[in-house]
């Protein structure tokens, strides 16, 4: 069946015979094939060499001023070398930077809040005042005007009194 287009939905079929070709030959199966899907999975295999000579060695040290350097172990090169630190000092400077109390160049920093304690120490008592004004106010319009002063100090109190406007607002010295 042919469609309009002219496209078929079936299998391909050529319109035109091919020639040179004697007939459809069927696949044969060989016989001895069945014989080398039985054979075990070739595997890599490992083969002994010698040991090849060692290029050299890097390892990480401290110069004479106890700043980090980057040491080099020819082996061509004798064992007695002079820019070379000995073993002792190798092996501290693998386990790291040495840890002395009386080392010259410590460096402190000193936080101090005072400033910021007082300020919100004096939110929290202009809040308390405000809270009593209130309560002693007969007229309504001032009572009115005062909690909306009450409201702003509130308001402000619980935007610094936090430890993250303390970070930030404190005063920080180095020595």
């Amino acid at each position: 069946m042919q469609s309009i287009s002219g496209i078929s939905s079936g299998a391909a079929q050529p319109s035109v015979p091919i020639t040179g070709v004697d007939g459809l030959k069927k696949v044969q199966r060989p016989e001895d094939g069945t014989q080398e899907r039985h054979q075990k999975p070739v595997m890599d295999e490992y083969i002994p060499e010698e040991k090849p000579e060692p290029s050299g060695r890097y390892w990480l040290g401290k110069d004479e001023d106890g700043k980090p350097k980057i040491y080099f172990d020819n082996p061509e090169r004798a064992e007695d070398a002079s820019d070379a630190p000995d073993v002792s000092e190798r092996d501290k400077g693998a386990e790291g930077p040495e840890k002395s109390g009386s080392d010259k160049n410590v460096k402190s920093c000193t936080c101090n809040t005072d400033k910021v304690d007082r300020e919100i120490e004096k939110l929290k008592k202009q809040k308390q005042e405000l809270g009593q004004q209130i309560n002693r106010e007969t007229d309504e319009r001032k009572v009115e005007d005062l909690k909306a002063k009450l409201a702003q100090v509130e308001k402000e109190l619980s935007q610094k009194d936090n430890d993250t406007y303390r970070r930030q607002h404190a005063t920080y010295t180095f020595s």
